[in-house]
């Protein structure tokens, strides 16, 4: 049970700016596009476009420019033919100088639908089929850590024990408990995406990063929905270390979704672990939930997941 990309698609990580680059299979809707990325303190501006072709003067179906010159705005528009359409100007930024970000661009019936940090920032109506849709392109004074496509529907051998959708469109949840290698390994600035739900009832549900060479556990995170507390730790020789239980909120309540997508659930939320030098970082639809501090000196060598519980899985992205 792994995220399923388009073909051929994989995740890009700190990808070179200026970047320009296919998406394999296109898009269409249901689809989201998932970026992290920083913002410097001397930014004017930058752009994400959507492109029609694998060059940069294809039609553009989303231009996304958020700009920094004194009447700070968010400029979209369309270009077919080499003309540009009518701007849509958003007079608020969702960025800040000098800070991290998380972007979701989820594709729907009606348009681009533009999340930043979580909240919903502006959705522009489609004007150029999105089925035409084959590249992006980012330039400007932006730094990206990690470009993901989600939430996409290929045929698949059942031999897969992957997400699955039946020919409705319907989701076909993945079985927990729930066990499989990271490929690659937890390297710093990897990043994994998980899409699931908390059914009713639910009383805890437990994911572990693990060695499984030495079956150490660098990190336990275990949500225990009926204390509404999420408790994070490391099993490391056989013995658990202390427990980490404070947070500021507890996204992982009975009913809930936690997603990266919006597009097929009514509550959404994100979370992503991310794999840095010193910690790891999880985000929660887009909020910061918390840091872990590495207790396990190679941690490096964590090489997988595990999840167990009370939870429904319907993707893994790695």
């Amino acid at each position: 049970m792994a995220f399923v990309a388009p073909p051929g698609y994989q995740p890009i990580y700190s990808p070179r700016i200026p970047y320009l680059g296919p998406i394999c299979g296109g898009l269409r809707e249901g689809m989201s596009i998932y970026l992290q990325g920083s913002i410097p303190e001397d930014i004017t501006r930058f752009f994400i476009n959507l492109l029609c072709g694998e060059s940069e003067s294809s039609d553009i179906a989303l231009h996304f420019n958020p700009r920094f010159d004194g009447w700070d705005k968010v400029v979209f528009n369309t270009c077919q033919d080499g003309s540009w359409g009518s701007e849509d100007k958003i007079r608020s930024m969702p960025f800040c100088k000098g800070q991290a970000f998380e972007m979701v661009i989820m594709v729907t019936s009606q348009g681009y639908q533009i999340k930043v940090n979580g909240n919903d920032f502006h959705t522009f109506q489609h004007r150029i089929p999105v089925e035409r849709v084959c590249a992006m392109q980012i330039a400007g004074d932006v730094s990206i850590q990690t470009i993901n496509v989600i939430g996409v529907r290929p045929p698949l051998p059942e031999a897969f024990s992957l997400m699955l959708y039946n020919l409705s469109g319907q989701k076909l949840y993945s079985p927990v408990p729930y066990s499989n290698m990271i490929p690659g390994g937890m390297i710093p600035k990897r990043t994994i995406v998980i899409r699931g739900m908390v059914p009713y009832g639910a009383n805890s549900i437990c994911i572990n990063f693990v060695v499984s060479r030495t079956r150490d556990i660098a990190l336990h995170i275990n949500p225990r929905v009926r204390e509404g507390i999420v408790v994070r730790n490391s099993e490391i020789g056989g013995s658990w270390g202390q427990e980490d239980r404070e947070l500021s909120l507890n996204p992982f309540m009975e009913g809930q979704y936690f997603d990266v997508s919006s597009v097929f659930i009514h509550s959404v939320s994100l979370m992503s672990i991310r794999c840095g030098n010193q910690r790891f970082k999880v985000f929660v639809n887009g909020q910061h939930l918390f840091d872990f501090v590495h207790r396990l000196q190679s941690f490096t060598e964590v090489d997988m997941l595990e999840i167990q519980g009370d939870v429904q899985i319907s993707y893994i992205h790695f």
